[in-house]
């Protein structure tokens, strides 16, 4: 079967030929999970139109034997359908054994093992993709790489964030992803940063690419603060947003730290965290040990479609992230006009480019969150202005981008490894 183009791709010109693109990632939506991995989605949704490409997608799940409700996110993962077509791309979810306390070492081969006989399927079905588009560098990328040798196809991987950032610090993971950067025909960053990591590890410079992710600028735009606040029952002076799900990286405790720096002399603000994850109870004591329980609102998730009113209500978004690659976020947020304060980490300096947009300030670090959030009250940022810079970071750069290298590996191998001629009789 071969995947129709995205919701409102362009026409394919007559007599060209679309390159056929497969990615591959365990981080991708899902009618089960249709949240998770929406970035790889937006991207490639934006890559197909183009009318340059066809795609298909597979995105493995972890096997489990249940989808009782009691056995939480694991049942949510086994609900995952084996396929589906999600805005006109064909996703495929093979399953693969994830076992557990084993440790992480085993993913990637464990991942591939999974995958292999879909991609084998595919193949024989008459999708004969061109290349493997993989997004994240482990487990995913380093699985993707042993696909690529035992099927001979060309390979890109995604570097996202915390795949380097975070399992880049245990050796095994890091010797494994640098085997799969050996092996990748072009290793792509969302960041400079990223590729600063990369060229650490020696891999061939002409092969490494910073690709941005972009902004919906459709999706993202600004609504009338007032409306947005007496829809959302939002108030506070300033009134602060965190969005992200709640879990360390995200930094949500480093926010209530700032939060209880600024209630003394600002007693009107308000702290509103968007997401949900393993640490809302514990940050809800914190917020109670800290006493500013009357000046925090728990939100829960909200769907990627809805945070438009959100970010509009708010008069900064908050990212005191720990580690990050391209926060998606603070784009989102600043394509609304709402300017941001943001930890110093990962290539967040390349999105907040203009101190007129927002500030950048040391990670761990509550007092300079604070601080941050005073200087940028006392200046009141153009909201205009905060949206014109979320604008001349669109989809069309990384688009072009993208089919730049798709094209440079199909052009080098080529050249590499040319085709057999055909003999006539």
């Amino acid at each position: 079967m071969q995947a129709p183009a995205a919701d409102g791709a362009a026409p394919v010109s007559a007599g060209s030929v679309p390159l056929r693109v497969l990615l591959f990632s365990s981080l991708y939506p899902s009618a089960a999970r249709p949240g998770h991995g929406l970035f790889v989605e937006t991207r490639l949704r934006e890559l197909l139109r183009s009318g340059q490409v066809q795609a298909q997608v597979v995105a493995p799940v972890p096997w489990f034997p249940s989808t009782h409700p009691r056995f939480g996110a694991r049942a949510r993962i086994a609900a995952t359908p084996r396929s589906e077509t999600r805005h006109g791309i064909a996703v495929w979810h093979p399953r693969y054994p994830l076992l557990p306390k084993v440790g992480q070492n085993l993913h990637p081969f464990l991942l591939a093992v999974g995958a292999l006989a879909t991609l084998r399927r595919l193949r024989r079905e008459g999708f004969e993709f061109d290349l493997i588009d993989a997004h994240f560098y482990y487990p995913d990328g380093v699985a993707a790489a042993l696909l690529a040798r035992w099927l001979r196809k060309p390979l890109v991987i995604t570097a996202r964030g915390s795949d380097l950032n975070a399992f880049g610090l245990d050796r095994a993971p890091r010797r494994l992803m640098r085997w799969a950067g050996g092996v990748a025909d072009a290793s792509v960053g969302v960041c400079q940063a990223l590729v600063d990591v990369l060229k650490g590890w020696a891999l061939p410079p002409a092969r490494l690419h910073v690709v941005r992710n972009g902004v919906d600028t459709q999706r993202f735009r600004p609504e009338g603060r007032a409306r947005a606040r007496a829809e959302l029952g939002l108030q506070g002076a300033p009134l602060l947003l965190t969005v992200g799900n709640l879990v360390p990286v995200k930094g949500h405790d480093l926010a209530l730290q700032a939060l209880a720096a600024l209630v003394p002399r600002h007693p009107g603000v308000r702290l509103v965290l968007v997401g949900d994850g393993p640490l809302r109870s514990a940050l809800q004591a914190q917020a109670q040990a800290l006493g500013v329980v009357d000046h925090v609102r728990f939100a829960g998730p909200v769907p990627n479609d809805q945070l438009s009113s959100w970010y509009s209500a708010a008069d900064l978004l908050l990212l005191p992230s720990r580690s990050e690659g391209w926060a998606n976020v603070l784009l989102e947020a600043m394509a609304c006009g709402t300017p941001v304060v943001a930890s110093d980490v990962g290539g967040t300096r390349e999105v907040i480019a203009d101190a007129q947009v927002g500030r950048v300030v040391p990670p761990l670090d509550p007092a300079a969150l604070a601080a941050g959030v005073e200087a940028l009250m006392a200046e009141a940022p153009d909201r205009t202005a905060v949206r014109r810079h979320a604008e001349s970071m669109g989809w069309d750069e990384t688009t072009a981008a993208q089919l730049r290298i798709f094209r440079e590996v199909l052009a080098r191998r080529s050249a590499t490894f040319p085709p057999t001629p055909s003999r006539t009789p």
